[in-house]
């Protein structure tokens, strides 16, 4: 599964993202205390067309750029759960329940990739 962030302006930009990062980036964004809650449940599921305002957009790439970038050095990745890791991502599917939070994570690159989506954005919805 996938998701299609889509700029509202008329440039039309396009973020696109598979649910291993997005869950993990979902839960970023609710650590930064922008979204409504409502709002953060729709992003979970693709094809909501769930929309965030330019403003908050900008605040969240600002803020990913300002407290999380920091936190999450090259080569490192960040689990849905906040924590950070060194390890690289080894591709295993972990269906233990217990272990299913290691299989959504983001890395740096991803991070500046889509802190820099919604700074040039003029809002995004997602689908």
């Amino acid at each position: 599964m996938s998701f299609t962030l889509l700029d509202m302006s008329s440039e039309n930009f396009e973020f696109y993202v598979n649910v291993w990062h997005w869950k993990a980036g979902v839960e970023i964004i609710r650590s930064l205390d922008v979204l409504s809650e409502g709002s953060l449940k729709q992003m979970g599921y693709n094809a909501t067309g769930v929309k965030v305002s330019r403003d908050d957009a900008h605040e969240i790439g600002s803020r990913i750029r300002a407290e999380i970038l920091p936190k999450v050095p090259a080569g490192s990745r960040m689990f849905a759960d906040l924590s950070i890791t060194d390890a690289p991502d080894d591709m295993t599917l972990h269906r233990d329940h217990d272990d299913q939070w290691k299989n959504y994570s983001v890395d740096h690159e991803w991070l500046t990739e889509f802190s820099d989506f919604c700074l040039r954005s003029k809002g995004f919805q997602v689908f």
